[in-house]
């Protein structure tokens, strides 16, 4: 892990950070698993920050001004949260078409949250199809 990435995760309170560990894990395994090529690792805008070479950005914090949730961002310039709000509707909540919002309190939604990851790494190669090829 870079020193800034592991000097921002060290200052998360202890009961956020192993929610947000879990994030960074799920990117680097499904990366790993879909060969999408090495993830670059790094603090943008303050927040820990994932990229592959022809995927889209994904990032995450939590904040203590809203110590009850944390979130995924994504580019808001992309159809992404547009995408991931057709598909999962019914299982996460969203901020315009730059957010996934998770509480701290509710159990990870693994199997939308991962496709969303996974979506968002691959958008270069899918962002022509209709729903990103979901």
């Amino acid at each position: 892990m870079q020193a800034q990435v592991q000097n921002k995760f060290e200052r998360y309170p202890e009961h956020i950070t192993p929610l947000l560990l879990r994030i960074r894990t799920l990117i680097f395994t499904i990366a790993a698993a879909q060969d999408l090529g090495a993830v670059e690792e790094s603090l943008k805008w303050g927040e820990p920050s994932y990229s592959v070479k022809n995927g889209s950005t994904v990032r995450f914090d939590w904040k203590p001004k809203y110590p009850e949730q944390y979130c995924l961002f994504f580019n808001c310039k992309t159809k992404l949260v547009d995408t991931f709000r057709e598909l999962h509707s019914h299982a996460l909540q969203f901020e315009g078409n730059r957010a996934i919002v998770l509480s701290i309190h509710d159990p990870l939604p693994i199997t939308a949250i991962s496709q969303c990851i996974e979506l968002s790494l691959k958008y270069k190669s899918i962002k022509h199809l209709p729903l990103l090829g979901a």
